[in-house]
C-alpha cells in the first residue's frame, strides 16, 4: 500500500501551488486506484464552465471538475475547487450525448444537439443536462467520464478498501496537516463505523507512533491500517494450508479448492488463480500464493458466492418462449406511486437498463390526434406515446440483446390507434414482429435466440393468426373487441368508468402486428386447453393468480407449458407496492410483472432470479416445469425430479466495512446482524437471524452456523439482509443479497451488498462458510 496523503490547508495567497499540489495528490490517488496519469484524467481534473440547464430560461454557468480523490465530482456556482455540490463517480448510471433526457428536448434547440450531454443517476436523483461550447468539448466530456465509470466499476475490493479508508482518514484529518493525532484517531474510527474503548485506541496509537512524536504519519499509518484491517478470521484458514515454507503453494491450493470450496478443481486451475491473484513476482515466480494474494483470490469474483461461471449467458436459449422466465415491469412508465406520481420516458430507460424484457404502455387518446401514456382515471402526469417507443429503441438492447415485449394497454380511439400502429412501424422498422418467423403457420413460439433484437407488441387482435396464411383471409377493417383484463380491473376502481362499455374498437393496422402475443381472457385452465392457441396469452390480477396457484398448481404449470401467462399487481396498490413474485415463478407463470420503481424485497428477489445467465432478462424454467409428463405440485411436493433433498448449512462469519447510516450523527455507530432466508416452494421457505453486534460496522464478527433443509433446490432462492439492530423500533436497511440456490459457490466466500435499488455497495461485504449437502 503506498504512503497515504491528506489535503494540506490552504490560504488565499497559495491558489497556483494549491492547484498543482492538487493535481500531484489527485495524481497519486489515481495510481492507487489503477488509473494512468493520461489526457483524460488530466481534462476532469482541469475541469470547465460548463452550461446547466433546468428550464428554458434557466441556463446557468456551473463549474465542474473531478476531485482529488478521482471518485468525487464537484459542481460549483463558483470557481474551480471552491464549495459546491458533489456526488460520486460509482452513483452515476450513464453519461449520455446529445438531447437524449426530456429536459433537453423541451428546453434546447435541436441544433445544439451534439453539444450536449446528460449525467444520468441510479436511484430518484435528478439528472444533470448540460450544454458545452463545441460538439468536441462534449465528446470529450462523455468519453472521459465513461472510461472513469468503467474504471471504478472494475476496481478490485482492496483497491476499493484502501481507497474508503482513506477518505474517512482525511475527513478525520480537521487541520490537514497530513499527521493524525489521537483525538483524530478517534475521529476516524467512528468515521470508519467502529467504537472501541479509550484504552484500546491508546494502545494502537502507542504501538504505531514509533518516532514518539505524538502523532502518526506515513509509513506509521500505514502500520495503523494493517493492525486496523488485519482479517483473524482469514489467517486461521490461510495458516491451515500454507504449508509450504509460510506461504501456499500450487499444491496447498489445490488442496483448499477440493476439500473447502469443494470445486473439480485441477492443478492447472489452481495455477491460474495464483497468476490472476497473486500480487508478489516473488511469490508468483515459486507458483505460491501470499496471504495477501489468498485475501486477493477470496475478494475477487472466483471468491464470489455467486458462481462465476453463471455470470455469462449459459443456458440453452433455443427452447420457445414459453419455457422462460421473463423479467417484467407493471406500469412501467411510472416513476412513483399510481396516483399522482410523475410519468416518464426515463422510467422505462432504468426498467430495460436492468434488463426487464416486457414493458408496459398505458395508452390513451391526447391532444392534437397524439396518443399519450399515463394511469387512466388519475393525476399522473402524461408522456407522449412516440416518445416512449423512441426511447425503447433506443434502450431496449443495451444490457441484453434477447426480444423486449410491449404490452399495451389499449384505451384509444380507432383513428389514434392507427397512429400508435404507424409510429410502431416506423420507429421500430425492421425490428418489430409483425408475421410470423418463417413460411408456414408456426406448431410453437419462437426462442429468445431467433428473436434476438426484436420487438413484440402483445395486444388484441380481431382474428386468428392463422388467417395470415390462409387464401380466404378476409381483411376486417376495425372491430369491437373486449377490453384488457387489467383496463376492466381498472375500471372496477373507478366509480366514473364503471357506466362504460366493457369494449373498445380495434383498428386493423394495430391489429395486424400482434403476432405471438394475443391477448385474451382467462376461461379456465380447461376452456384453455381447448380453444386457446400457443400464441394467445392471458393477464391475471395477483389476487386470481393466487387462488388458481393453490387450488390448481399442477393445471396451471401445465397451462404456462405451452402459453404465455402475465400477472400483475392488484389495482388497489396505489403505493406501487408488489407481491412477493415466488409462488407465480413456482407454477410456471413467465411474466410475472412488478413496480420495479418500488426497491422492496419483492424486486430484490426478482434481482435475484434473473441474476445468472447474463442478467439478460430470460431464465430457462426448470425441466419438470417444461416437461408434459410432469405432475409437479409446489403446494403438494410427491417423489420426482424436483424432489432433491438438501441440507444447506450456512455460517455467517464477519462482515466489512458496512455502510454508516446516519452520517450527521458522528457518533452514530451501527448494530448489525444478518438474517438469511430461503424463498422458494412452500416447504423449503424460511429465514433465521443472527444475533447483533453492538457498535461495530467496520468488522463485526458472528461465527454463527444455520442449516436449512432444501426439497426443491431448482426454484429456491437464498437471501442475505444486512440490518441495524434496534430495540426500539424497526431495525434499519444496510444491505442485501440474493441469488438462486443452483448459482451459490460451496466453501468460504464473500458475499456482495447492494443498497435498497439494486445497486453494489463499494468495499462492503459479507465472509460466509456455505455449504450444500445431501440430507441423510
Amino acid at each position: 500500500m503506498s504512503c497515504f496523503c491528506l489535503r494540506p490547508e490552504r490560504t488565499n495567497s497559495q491558489e497556483k501551488v494549491f492547484a498543482e499540489h492538487r493535481k500531484k495528490v489527485a495524481l497519486e490517488n489515481g495510481k492507487r486506484l489503477g488509473l494512468k496519469d493520461n489526457e483524460d484524467l488530466r481534462f476532469l481534473l482541469d475541469g470547465a464552465k460548463l452550461t446547466k440547464i433546468r428550464s428554458k430560461s434557466w441556463h446557468k454557468s456551473r463549474y465542474f471538475n473531478l476531485m482529488e480523490d478521482c471518485r468525487t465530482i464537484m459542481c460549483s456556482s463558483k470557481k474551480l475547487g471552491k464549495k459546491g455540490n458533489t456526488f460520486l463517480i460509482e452513483d452515476i448510471e450513464s453519461v449520455r450525448k446529445g438531447r437524449q433526457t426530456e429536459g433537453l428536448k423541451k428546453h434546447t434547440d435541436p441544433d445544439e444537439e451534439e453539444k450536449c450531454f446528460s449525467i444520468m443517476f441510479k436511484g430518484s436523483k435528478k439528472n444533470l443536462d448540460f450544454m458545452v461550447n463545441s460538439k468536441e468539448e462534449a465528446h470529450r466530456w462523455v468519453t472521459s467520464l465513461e472510461k472513469l465509470m468503467n474504471h471504478a466499476q472494475n476496481l478490485s475490493k482492496k483497491q476499493e478498501r484502501e481507497h474508503w479508508f482513506i477518505s474517512c482518514m482525511r475527513k478525520a484529518d480537521k487541520n490537514k496537516d497530513n499527521k493524525m493525532t489521537l483525538k483524530e484517531l478517534k475521529h476516524f474510527l467512528r468515521q470508519v463505523n467502529i467504537e472501541v474503548n479509550d484504552t484500546y485506541v491508546e494502545e494502537i496509537f502507542k504501538k504505531c507512533d514509533t518516532s514518539n512524536s505524538g502523532t502518526l504519519e506515513d509509513l506509521e499509518i500505514e502500520e495503523f491500517y494493517s493492525l486496523l484491517t488485519k482479517r483473524e478470521e482469514i489467517d486461521v484458514i490461510y495458516e491451515k494450508y500454507a504449508k509450504t515454507e509460510g506461504e501456499m503453494s500450487a499444491r496447498d491450493l489445490l488442496d483448499f479448492l477440493l476439500n473447502e470450496q469443494r470445486e473439480q478443481a485441477t492443478m492447472e486451475s489452481a495455477l491460474k488463480l495464483i497468476e490472476k491473484h497473486e500480487l508478489d513476482e516473488a511469490a508468483k515466480q515459486k507458483k505460491c500464493m501470499t496471504k495477501d494474494g489468498f485475501v486477493m483470490y477470496l475478494n475477487q469474483e472466483d471468491g464470489c458466492i455467486f458462481n462465476p461461471a453463471h455470470s455469462p449467458v449459459y443456458q440453452d436459449m433455443s427452447q420457445p418462449l414459453n419455457h422462460y422466465f421473463i423479467s417484467s415491469s407493471h406500469n412501467t412508465y411510472l416513476m412513483e406511486d399510481q396516483l399522482k406520481g410523475p410519468s416518464s420516458t426515463e422510467a422505462y430507460v432504468k426498467a430495460l437498463m436492468k434488463s426487464c424484457r416486457c414493458v408496459e404502455l398505458d395508452c390513451w387518446d391526447g391532444p392534437n390526434g397524439e396518443p399519450i401514456i399515463y394511469h387512466g382515471y388519475t393525476l399522473t402526469s402524461k408522456i407522449l406515446f412516440k416518445d416512449v417507443i423512441r426511447a425503447i429503441k433506443d434502450y431496449a438492447f443495451k444490457t441484453s440483446p434477447y426480444p423486449v415485449i410491449l404490452s399495451l394497454e389499449n384505451h384509444c380511439t380507432v383513428e389514434q390507434q392507427q397512429l400508435m400502429a404507424h409510429h410502431l412501424i416506423d420507429i421500430l422498422g425492421s425490428a418489430l414482429v409483425t408475421k410470423p418467423l418463417g413460411d408456414t403457420m408456426p406448431a410453437n413460439l419462437p426462442s429468445p435466440e431467433e428473436l434476438k433484437g426484436k420487438f413484440l407488441v402483445k395486444g388484441k387482435r380481431l382474428n386468428k393468426l392463422d388467417a395470415m396464411f390462409s387464401n380466404n383471409n378476409t381483411t376486417v377493417e376495425e372491430d369491437s373487441v373486449s377490453e384488457e383484463d387489467e383496463a376492466a380491473d381498472c375500471k372496477e376502481n373507478d366509480q366514473k368508468a364503471k357506466a362504460k362499455k366493457a369494449k373498445i374498437k380495434l383498428a386493423k393496422e394495430l391489429s395486424d402486428i400482434v403476432i405471438y402475443c394475443k391477448s385474451v381472457h382467462f376461461g379456465g385452465f380447461e376452456h384453455a386447453r381447448d380453444n386457446q392457441s400457443f400464441y394467445e396469452m392471458s393477464s391475471l390480477k395477483e389476487s386470481k393468480a393466487f387462488q388458481l396457484a393453490d387450488a390448481s398448481a399442477t393445471a396451471f404449470i401445465h397451462h404456462n407449458m405451452d402459453k404465455l401467462t402475465r400477472i400483475y399487481p392488484a389495482g388497489s396498490r396505489t403505493d406501487s407496492s408488489n407481491y412477493n413474485p415466488v409462488p407465480m415463478w413456482n407454477v410456471g407463470c413467465q411474466i410475472v410483472a412488478l413496480n420495479f420503481q418500488t426497491n422492496t424485497k419483492e424486486m430484490h428477489l426478482n434481482q435475484g432470479r434473473f441474476l445468472p445467465n447474463g442478467f439478460c432478462g430470460y431464465i430457462l424454467k426448470p425441466e419438470f416445469q417444461r416437461s408434459p409428463s410432469s405432475q409437479f405440485n409446489p403446494q403438494s411436493l410427491t417423489e420426482g425430479p424436483w424432489l432433491q433433498k438438501k441440507v444447506l448449512h450456512v455460517l455467517v462469519i464477519s462482515a466489512q466495512q458496512l455502510p454508516k447510516l446516519n452520517k450527521d450523527k458522528q457518533n452514530s455507530i451501527v448494530d448489525p446482524l444478518v438474517k438469511v432466508e430461503i424463498q422458494g416452494v412452500a416447504a423449503d421457505i424460511d429465514k433465521k437471524t443472527t444475533h447483533h453486534i453492538e457498535n461495530n460496522g467496520f468488522n463485526p464478527t458472528w461465527n454463527t452456523k444455520f442449516e436449512f433443509p432444501i426439497s426443491v433446490p431448482e426454484l429456491a432462492l437464498l437471501r442475505f439482509v444486512v440490518e441495524d439492530h434496534d430495540s426500539a423500533s424497526q431495525n434499519d436497511y444496510i444491505g442485501q443479497y440474493c441469488l438462486p440456490l443452483t448459482s451459490v459457490q460451496n466453501g468460504y466466500r464473500h458475499v456482495p451488498l447492494l443498497t435498497k435499488r439494486g445497486d453494489i455497495i463499494p468495499s462492503a461485504g459479507l465472509f460466509v462458510h456455505i455449504m450444500l449437502m445431501d440430507q441423510k
